[in-house]
C-alpha cells in the first residue's frame, strides 16, 4: 500500500505569541489560549485525546495522559504573517521579508495604471472589511460600474464587482492583470476577487471568490513531490497560495465543506499528499472578533475529527496545524504573530512529544521523508520521533 499524508491547516489557530510577537504588534495574543479562557473553558474531546492540552494550557482541555498521537508546536520563521508566508514556510520555503502593506490604500500610480489596463475607473481604495466596503461603495459601483478596490492588513489587493454589472470572466481578467501590474516593490501577496450580489442594504458576497498569488520563488515541498511523480491534492484556497503550481485543489464554501473533502480523499485509493486549508476560523470569525462562532467552529471540527481518523491506514499520517494566529479576543482584527500546534496521528504514530519546531518546515520535511523524496527546504525531519518502532 502507498503511504499518504494529508496536513491539515485551521487558518488562524495559533498558540501563543511567537518571540517576536512584539515586533509585529502582536504581544499577547494567544488564539487558542485566550480564546479558551473567554468562553470559559473549552470542550475539545478528540483533539484533548490528540494531545490538544499537551501543548500549552488551555481551559477545559487538559493534557491527554497519554494522548493518541505526537504533538508539538512550531515557532515560524518567515517574515510576515499571512496565509501565503505561513503556508510556504510549511512547504519548506522562507521569506526574508513581509509581503507589502498598505495602511492608507495604494498609491495613485498604481491605482491609475489598473484602471488604465482594464477600462473602468476605481472606487474605494480603502482599508476595511469587505462586507462593510461593499455597502458603503456598491450602489456607486452599480451605477458606474467603477471597480470597488479595496484592501486590509493584509498584503491583498481586493477587487469587488456585482455580477450582474461585471461579468465574472471580465473580474478575474482584470485580477490577471492585476497580478502581471504588482511587482517589486507592491508585489503584494494576492490579488482576490470579490464578486457579490444583491441590491442596497443587503449585498452579499458569492462563493465565486478566487484568488491570485505570487508565485513561491524558491522550490517547495509540492515541487519535489512533483518532480518524484507523487501525486498531490488540495482542499480549500491552497492551490491559490501556490499560485497553482504543483497542486489543484477542491474549492469549498466552507469548513463543512472541506471536512467532507478530506474525508472523500482519505476514503478513496488515490495515494500521496492531501494539503488543506479550512478557512472559516480565520475569515468567517477571526477578522470579526467573533469568539462563539471561532469557538463553534473548533468544535465542529473537533466532532468531525473521528470519522477522519476512522478513516485512516496503516501508511496514513495525517497532521493537524495552522498557518498563523488571528485571536479574536484582541481589539485587533488583523492575523497575529503566533506559534501554531502540532498534531501527528496515524496507526504508525507513537504517543510522543515532538517539542518545540524552530521552524513550521520540519512538517514539510517531516512529509517529505515519509513519502519518500530528499526535499527537507529549510526544514529538518522529526519523523524518527513520530513513528513507532
Amino acid at each position: 500500500m502507498s503511504r499518504r499524508a494529508a496536513i491539515i491547516v485551521l487558518d488562524g489557530v495559533g498558540i501563543g505569541e511567537a518571540e517576536d510577537a512584539a515586533s509585529y504588534g502582536d504581544a499577547g495574543s494567544n488564539t487558542l489560549g485566550n480564546l479558551a479562557r473567554v468562553v470559559g473553558g473549552m470542550t475539545l474531546p478528540t483533539l484533548q485525546r490528540a494531545g490538544l492540552g499537551n501543548i500549552a494550557p488551555l481551559d477545559g482541555v487538559a493534557p491527554a495522559k497519554p494522548p493518541i498521537g505526537a504533538w508539538g508546536l512550531m515557532q515560524p520563521r518567515s517574515a510576515g504573517k499571512d496565509s501565503t508566508t505561513g503556508h510556504w514556510e510549511i512547504a519548506g520555503l522562507h521569506l526574508s521579508r513581509p509581503f507589502p502593506t498598505y495602511p492608507n490604500g495604494f498609491p495613485r500610480e498604481v491605482v491609475d495604471e489598473f484602471a488604465r489596463a482594464t477600462g473602468r475607473p476605481v472606487i474605494g481604495n480603502v482599508v476595511g472589511s469587505g462586507t462593510v466596503v461593499i455597502d458603503r461603495f456598491g450602489p456607486e459601483h452599480q451605477r458606474t460600474g467603477a471597480w470597488i478596490l479595496y484592501t486590509s492588513a493584509d498584503s491583498v489587493f481586493q477587487i469587488a464587482a456585482h455580477e450582474h454589472v461585471v461579468a465574472l470572466n471580465e473580474l478575474y481578467a482584470a485580477c490577471e492583470t492585476a497580478r502581471r501590474l504588482l511587482v517589486a516593490p507592491h508585489d503584494v501577496s494576492r490579488v482576490i476577487a470579490r464578486p457579490f450580489i444583491g441590491a442596497p442594504n443587503s449585498y452579499t458576497r458569492t462563493k465565486n471568490r478566487r484568488d491570485y498569488s505570487i508565485a513561491p520563488p524558491g522550490e517547495t515541498l509540492l515541487d519535489a513531490l512533483a518532480a518524484g511523480g507523487i501525486p498531490r491534492s488540495g482542499v480549500g484556497k491552497v492551490d491559490d497560495l501556490f499560485a497553482g503550481r504543483a497542486i489543484a485543489s477542491r474549492h469549498t464554501a466552507n469548513n463543512a465543506e472541506g471536512i467532507a473533502a478530506v474525508s472523500d480523499w482519505l476514503d478513496s485509493e488515490v495515494s500521496g499528499l492531501l494539503f488543506t486549508n479550512l478557512v472559516d476560523f480565520d475569515q468567517a470569525f477571526g477578522h470579526r472578533n467573533d469568539t462563539s462562532g471561532f469557538y463553534g467552529a473548533l468544535r465542529e471540527f473537533d466532532a468531525a475529527l473521528p470519522e477522519l481518523l476512522a478513516l485512516l491506514r496503516e501508511d496514513d499520517l495525517l497532521f493537524i496545524t495552522a498557518d498563523h494566529g488571528n485571536d479574536p479576543t484582541t481589539p485587533s482584527t488583523d492575523h497575529a504573530r503566533e506559534n501554531v500546534p502540532l498534531l501527528a496521528l496515524g496507526p504508525a504514530v507513537r504517543p510522543a512529544s515532538l517539542g518545540r519546531r524552530e521552524t513550521f518546515s520540519d512538517l514539510g520535511a517531516t512529509v517529505a521523508e515519509w513519502l519518500g523524496v530528499s526535499f527537507r527546504g529549510r526544514g529538518q525531519s522529526f519523523l524518527g520521533q513520530l513513528i513507532a518502532g
